[in-house]
């Protein structure tokens, strides 16, 4: 077995690998307990800068920050080998698992936030997280994080752990993506019908394209899609014929083909793991869950769900489009927000700008009932 080859999370334990373990942190260096950074509003911090080939294996980091919805206002981007657009580029915590600005404890495989009540800054607004997706890297890696609100990061903590190796990387690995992408709202496909109250199996219209779902991923390369963060804001629900915004059918349609996809899901909790709406509300598991839960009746509100393909990546060739309906045959028109994951070879397609912070802070802070002012 070489460095690179893929191991069991457990059986590969005992296979004593030769590597060098290595850590960039925040640790205070004149010796004393200031172990963090801080960045002014506007500027950017270099979490890691790594020469060589190696692997990042997992990255601790925690915030605190003063300006309303900031954890959609910091960005975090990763690039690769000397590349100059990004790989990685998303909202801090929604590439942690959570979206709509706020953080929530949950425990799945690849990431978590570990939060509560009791200390930390006011408010649902500061976690622990994790992230324990493996970055390699042939030639070196820059981690970085954007403050793009108008106050400082008070304190930054930070590990970034990896392990550098003198071996070569070998041609069928991958490098680390992950992207943020937002609709709000998505646009409503109406489906004229004469019965008031529907059931969920006989609403009204057809989606035979697939033209109008939201837009998870699009990617051009050879590569494996590896799961995605779904953030709703269900908030248009009393003008929606069925309020439960999970009929929406998953569709990832592999190397340019048309309708029918190769993957054709039957409903949004579904895909995510689950069945019946979600009837456990928030949850976590290793692979799927639902990391924010609405505490409002009949579905209203917000969610963020979770879905990793761990043991079942989704692979392609040329091209990757990973797409949902938002309500059955597009009915609904609510505010979605993703974080896709995903291996690929570079280079890859250009990576977008995110929209302007004004455009993706989430639409209703704090009234959704998350958390007592």
């Amino acid at each position: 077995m070489t460095f690179w080859q893929a191991s069991s999370p457990l059986g590969g334990l005992p296979k004593i690998k030769s590597a060098r373990s290595r850590r960039e942190s925040s640790w205070d260096r004149t010796g004393g307990n200031r172990d963090f950074a801080v960045v002014p509003a506007g500027e950017t911090h270099v979490l890691a800068d790594l020469t060589g080939a190696g692997i990042i294996t997992h990255i601790w980091l925690t915030t605190r920050c003063y300006s309303e919805r900031y954890l959609r206002k910091l960005v975090l981007e990763m690039y690769w080998d000397g590349e100059n657009t990004p790989s990685v580029r998303s909202p801090l915590g929604d590439f942690f698992g959570v979206g709509h600005a706020v953080s929530s404890h949950f425990v799945a495989l690849p990431i978590s936030q570990v939060t509560g009540p009791r200390r930390g800054p006011k408010g649902p607004f500061a976690a622990a997280m994790n992230c324990y997706f493996p970055m390699p890297f042939a030639t070196g890696a820059r981690i970085v994080i954007r403050n793009e609100s108008d106050q400082p990061i008070e304190n930054l903590f930070y590990y970034v752990d990896y392990d550098l190796t003198d071996e070569s990387v070998p041609d069928d690995i991958g490098r680390f993506h992950a992207l943020y992408r937002q609709e709000k709202p998505t646009q409503k496909v109406v489906h004229p019908t004469t019965e008031e109250k529907p059931a969920p199996w006989d609403l009204p219209g057809v989606n035979l394209t697939g033209e109008d779902n939201y837009v998870i991923l699009e990617a051009e390369g050879t590569g494996h899609y590896v799961g995605c963060v779904l953030s709703i804001d269900n908030f248009d629900a009393s003008n929606q014929m069925f309020t439960w915004p999970g009929e929406g059918d998953d569709m990832i349609f592999i190397d340019g083909e048309v309708w029918p996809p190769s993957l054709h899901g039957t409903g949004t909790e579904d895909y995510f793991g689950a069945a019946w709406g979600f009837p456990s509300g928030a949850y976590a598991g290793p692979y799927h869950g639902i990391s924010l839960a609405s505490s409002a009746q009949e579905h209203f509100g917000l969610w963020s769900l979770y879905r990793f393909h761990i043991e079942d990546p989704v692979r392609f060739s040329k091209s990757i489009r990973v797409t949902i309906e938002h309500g059955h045959a597009n009915d609904q028109g609510n505010d979605y927000s993703s974080v896709a994951y995903w291996y690929q070879h570079l280079p890859h397609r250009p990576t977008p700008e995110l929209p302007p912070v004004e455009q993706r802070l989430p639409r209703r802070w704090p009234e959704h009932g998350l958390w007592d002012e």
